[in-house]
C-alpha cells in the first residue's frame, strides 16, 4: 500500500477528484495549505501599499492506494492537475503500513 500526496493549485481540485474517480479512487483527504517552490512569492498592491506574498495557496489531497494503482493515479493526477505553467504542484508517493477501516476493523487493502 502507499500514501500519495499531491500539492496541486485550488482550482483544479474537481479536475483532479474527477479523474481519481474515473479510474475507481473514490476516498481521499484535502486540505488547503500555503507554499511556495520555485514559484516564489509575487508582489501585490493594497491600499496603496506594496507588499510581497511569499506563499502561495494550494490544496494538498492525500489518498491510500494500492501498489498497483499507483503509476494510473499519478498519471491521472498529472493529467488533471497540469497547466504547463509554475506552480502546477508535485506528487510524492509514500509507503504506507497498515490501515484499519474503524467500523469495521477490517485491515491492510480490505480497509481502503
Amino acid at each position: 500500500m502507499k500514501m500519495m500526496t499531491a500539492i496541486i493549485k485550488p482550482f483544479k481540485l474537481d479536475d483532479v477528484r474527477d479523474a481519481l474517480h474515473q479510474i475507481g479512487i473514490a476516498g481521499m483527504t484535502v486540505e488547503e495549505v500555503k507554499g511556495y517552490g520555485r514559484q516564489k512569492g509575487h508582489t501585490e498592491l493594497y491600499r496603496g501599499a506594496e507588499y510581497i506574498v511569499e506563499f502561495q495557496p494550494k490544496v494538498k489531497v492525500q489518498i491510500a492506494i494500492s501498489d498497483d494503482q499507483v503509476d494510473t493515479a499519478i498519471d491521472a493526477i498529472c493529467g488533471a492537475a497540469a497547466t504547463g505553467k509554475i506552480g502546477d504542484g508535485k506528487i510524492f508517493v509514500s509507503p504506507l503500513e497498515q490501515s484499519i477501516r474503524i467500523r469495521t476493523g477490517e485491515t491492510g487493502e480490505d480497509a481502503l
